[in-house]
């Protein structure tokens, strides 16, 4: 097991190719019926138990030669609604969507990782389990869970990846505890008087109280919550109004509330009627109705301290050092939290920002790129943590 490094070397070019395939050929969530067929059709080669999960969703098995304990190690494969502005040869051919966020790369990797995993079988004690996990964007996780992706066999540690522009090339992102925020969205409609502008007192105005709505209710994460547990309270869409000298029938507002809470289900709960409470009483105040309505999505992504120490170690053997780990948390969503809710899990972020190779847009911009030499590095930490986790 000491050639992986050349095993890496030698499939770079399969593990590019792939990359670049998966990112000219695009698909939004639960949509991905290309992509997940190539998926299928590569593991099963490899002579892997293969079935798909949650409609789109791959799953390969790989059973070591001793039994033992199964470790999941998971890519997400969706794309994003979105036209691509980078000028690649291998840019979006799917109009309206591209792979703004690194999944691509997750999935070329794991791919790779499965092709070195399986020769060493032998070496393995236990099971691998690959998880190609359909609609990331939109909480797929959930999904596959529910259709057993975490039984038979039973799954007792889980690991991923994040491709990550927002970190420098070459450095890792890595910390125990919560590492992703919890994210709650909601839709907020906001019902009025529709009237002339020239007879204000004649219409009830629904665009004032949003607009009074949008200013208070960021005083809920300055005035109301520990300033210790972050919160951000955004709002992402607006809509109201047919005309310039017309008071509007109604307004529609969503946005996304993000929280990392030590107690989280307790004060999420709290956070929830404080925002509820700055929505009523405004709406009462000017006279006009409302329609509230939360969608949860994922909790906070919580990484176990001992799996932790898996990374670490397989890190310093990937990169001859242990000095470029970064302690790294932020405020973006993550349904690998779900996964990370139910078993022992690690995600860590494997920095991308490069401007010489204009990687350093953030995610979601039409113009994201990744940088391909650290797609390596990816494919050596799922393969070192695996066998350092099962041969332990």
């Amino acid at each position: 097991m000491n050639d992986i490094k050349k095993d890496i070397f030698e499939l770079e070019e399969e593990l590019i190719a792939l990359r670049r395939d998966f990112h000219m050929h695009p698909e939004l969530g639960y949509e991905e019926y290309r992509t997940s067929q190539i998926v299928y059709d590569y593991l099963n080669l490899l002579g892997l138990e293969v079935k798909k999960v949650a409609k789109t969703g791959v799953v390969g098995l790989l059973r070591g030669k001793q039994s033992g304990k199964t470790v999941m190690l998971r890519a997400d494969i969706d794309a994003l609604p979105q036209n691509e502005e980078a000028e690649v040869p291998f840019k979006s051919v799917n109009k309206g969507i591209m792979h703004a966020c690194g999944h691509d790369g997750h999935t070329a990797m794991l791919l790779i990782a499965a092709k070195i995993l399986c020769k060493y079988k032998d070496n393995i004690n236990g099971n691998v389990k690959f998880v190609f996990q359909p609609n990331e964007e939109e909480a797929g996780a959930l999904d596959m869970i529910n259709e057993g992706v975490l039984e038979d066999p039973k799954v007792d540690a889980a690991f991923g990846i994040h491709l990550w522009t927002p970190l420098k090339s070459g450095v890792v992102g890595l910390s125990e505890g919560p590492v992703m925020a919890a994210l709650e969205e909601f839709e907020l409609e906001i019902y009025g008087k529709p009237g002339h502008t020239g007879s204000p007192h004649t219409a009830l105005d629904p665009i004032i109280a949003s607009s009074n709505i949008i200013q208070t209710i960021q005083s809920i994460q300055t005035r109301e919550i520990d300033p210790l547990n972050p919160i951000t309270i955004m709002i992402g869409k607006i809509n109201g109004g047919t005309g310039r000298n017309i008071i509007a029938q109604k307004v529609e507002i969503g946005g996304t509330i993000r929280f990392l809470f030590k107690n989280e289900e307790v004060e999420k709960k709290a956070l929830l009627e404080k925002f509820g409470r700055v929505i009523n009483g405004i709406c009462e105040a000017m006279n006009v109705k409302y329609d509230l309505k939360f969608i949860p999505s994922n909790p906070s992504l919580q990484n176990n301290a001992r799996m932790v120490s898996y990374i670490r170690n397989a890190l310093t053997e990937t990169y001859g050092t242990d000095e470029n780990i970064e302690e790294y948390r932020c405020m973006a969503g993550e349904d690998f939290a779900e996964f990370s809710q139910r078993v022992p899990s690690a995600f860590y972020f494997i920095g991308n920002g490069n401007e010489l190779k204009e990687t350093m847009y953030p995610h979601h911009h039409p113009r994201f790129s990744i940088d391909e030499d650290t797609l390596k590095y990816g494919v050596e930490m799922h393969v070192r943590s695996t066998l350092n986790y099962l041969n332990d």
